[in-house]
């Protein structure tokens, strides 16, 4: 989906908010890895760059604001965080239109009634958790992290970023994990639901410094324990944007 158009012809608003302060943390997997949360219909979407194609899995953990269903604003769940790990995906139509998607392995709020919401309507597999943010500007930096408990230990995802954003080149690793627009669902009785999420272009800070503590493999299951401990290949922070998402549709 382009960058600043239009929900397309018969997808209805759903939900809009702003997504602000975005930290991503990109890991290099393998194409076997990821094969068996494939929904049908998609392909995989590889960055291709120095000469080689890579397979990334994306740590990320952002800030939910102004949260409102249907143009309406919802009591008591307008700011909330949320942590996901998602991968890359594409889909090429019949007019051959690329549609560059992304496919959620996992998602954690901590308002149940989100997470009731898109399990629901979307089957997208969310769950509810204590979270936190941390925002802050120090001597030049800004200092952003995210904190979620699955169980008894708080997993942390920060950052420390120059404090001027800037915009995201051209053919970088940053602009391919910033620009998918649509989202991928495997549904449970078969086929596949797709819905889009549309924002303008991001701004980016440098980061300068970052941390990632996180089990893996007890978080989102064994397939993905190998990255615990693992440095990511990259990590980035995002302004983020006011963004809509679509009310979705099933694949055809």
């Amino acid at each position: 989906m382009p960058s600043g158009s239009l929900h397309p012809k018969g997808m209805s608003t759903f939900l809009t908010a702003e997504w602000r302060k975005l930290i991503m943390a990109q890991y290099e997997i393998s194409t076997e890895t990821l094969a068996p949360y494939l929904p049908a219909g998609v392909e995989l979407d590889l960055w291709r760059g120095y000469g080689e194609e890579r397979c990334y899995v994306s740590l990320v953990g952002f800030l939910f604001d102004r949260v409102k269903l249907k143009g309406v604003p919802v009591p008591f769940h307008r700011t909330f965080e949320e942590v996901n790990l998602r991968f890359y995906v594409k889909r090429t139509e019949r007019d051959g239109t690329v549609r560059r998607g992304v496919v959620f392995l996992g998602e954690y709020v901590p308002k149940p009634a989100i997470t009731l919401v898109a399990r629901t309507l979307y089957e997208e597999p969310y769950s509810t958790m204590p979270t936190g943010h941390a925002f802050a500007a120090v001597a030049g930096k800004l200092l952003v992290s995210y904190e979620w408990r699955p169980r008894r230990l708080w997993y942390t995802l920060a950052v420390e970023a120059a404090a001027a954003a800037e915009p995201i080149a051209p053919g970088s690793v940053e602009e391919f994990i910033t620009e998918h627009y649509w989202g991928y669902t495997k549904r449970s009785r078969g086929g596949t639901s797709v819905y889009d999420v549309h924002h303008p272009r991001w701004q980016m800070y440098p980061v300068e410094r970052y941390k990632v503590a996180v089990d893996f493999g007890a978080t989102y299951g064994p397939a993905f324990a190998g990255l615990t401990g693992t440095a990511p290949a990259n990590v980035l922070l995002a302004e983020g944007s006011a963004i809509s998402v679509g009310g979705g549709e099933r694949l055809r």
